[in-house]
């Protein structure tokens, strides 16, 4: 079993830093020192893997090239290119920190890790990642990558959910920050990558391929698939809705979320609790002052939230009534400037199509 203290680690500094230099994929925020783009790819780089943010994040930049540009966009354009990302809250905490920088700051990021950690949506890491990489300052960035890395090459069985799991290790690996500014730029990428691509995660590590294989003591006690340690998440809970694509000239009908909570503030296509029956569902469109007049079809959707899962009912028909006064009627190019997220996409594509005059597609 792994041991139970973390202890001095290894002299993992030089063989790593040859290796990440050798090996490192040429990610676009790894090509530059700009500490505003480094800062929006580590924000966006949170619950979501590289290859998925490369598009979003050049998108991002060409609308927004500089940290005055986000403070002033309008919020509607800014929730619409984080469309697809999800975790909407990091886009919204983006754009407040960005006015803090402009307000606070001059419009210039602070170059000291408590400065960065008091802005809005930053937390330890992303403080310590831009640090080093923008600003060459010697600050361990910890995450689930190199929580996995330092607790294999440790054989230490402490939970990595605990905050001082991370806390520890981060202390631990002070000792490791090169001294040279260059170096330090790449210290907490180079291991970053390392756990990405090769002690990685859902899989037994590639050890022929790490330059640290040597060093890493679970590999000698044959414990590093045991590791890292991390206690349960709480079950998600399933919540069954129905979803409700209401045609009517041209238009669909959208609805704005409440300011708080899941998705706060984003568009979604008009939903009731349950999963109701098509007579239910008939009675919850009189309720909101609609007349079914064509029942086009029905369909179902599932989307995984962190901490919830959505069974969706979905039922695409033709009305006539204007609805409650929080209903939008969006035609084709609002549903393409609104930001509706990435839960709804089934419900998207049927409504361009039915707009369109394409038809809808399959089940």
């Amino acid at each position: 079993m792994p041991q139970a203290s973390l202890t001095t680690l290894p002299p993992i500094t030089a063989p790593l830093l040859a290796w990440y230099r050798a090996n490192a994929r040429p990610l676009p925020w790894r090509e530059t020192q700009d500490p505003y783009r480094i800062w929006v790819s580590e924000i966006m780089l949170q619950q979501t893997r590289a290859a998925a943010v490369i598009g979003y994040y050049r998108r991002f930049l060409e609308t927004f090239p500089s940290v005055e540009a986000l403070a002033d966009a309008p919020e509607e354009r800014l929730m619409k290119l984080w469309e697809g990302l999800g975790y909407y809250s990091r886009a919204r905490n983006l754009q407040k920190a960005a006015r803090t920088v402009v307000r606070q700051f001059g419009g210039r990021f602070p170059a000291e890790y408590g400065a960065l950690l008091s802005l809005p949506g930053v937390g330890e890491y992303t403080a310590a990642a831009v640090a080093s990489a923008a600003f060459a300052l010697p600050e361990p960035a910890v995450d689930g990558n190199v929580l996995r890395v330092v607790t294999r090459l440790a054989d230490w069985g402490a939970d990595i959910a605990d905050v001082k799991t991370k806390r520890a290790v981060r202390e631990a690996l002070r000792p490791a920050v090169p001294a040279r500014a260059e170096d330090i730029r790449i210290f907490n990428q180079a291991l970053m990558e390392l756990g990405a691509v090769v002690c990685g995660p859902n899989g037994p590590p590639k050890c022929p391929l790490c330059p640290l294989a040597d060093m890493c003591l679970a590999r000698r006690a044959g414990t590093a698939e045991l590791l890292p340690v991390k206690s349960a998440k709480k079950p998600r809970r399933t919540e069954e809705r129905t979803v409700f694509l209401f045609l009517q000239n041209g238009k669909t009908a959208l609805r704005r979320r409440p300011d708080s909570g899941l998705l706060a503030g984003l568009w979604e296509f008009p939903s009731a609790d349950g999963a109701l029956s098509a007579a239910e569902a008939a009675a919850q469109a009189a309720r909101w002052g609609l007349t079914p007049a064509e029942w086009r079809r029905s369909l179902t959707a599932k989307h995984i939230f962190t901490h919830v899962e959505w069974h969706m009912t979905g039922y695409v028909l033709e009305v006539s009534g204007t609805g409650p006064e929080d209903f939008f009627w969006a035609d084709g190019p609002a549903l393409d400037t609104l930001a509706v997220p990435s839960a709804f996409s089934r419900f998207v594509r049927e409504a361009r199509a039915a707009l369109s005059g394409q038809g809808l597609s399959d089940p």
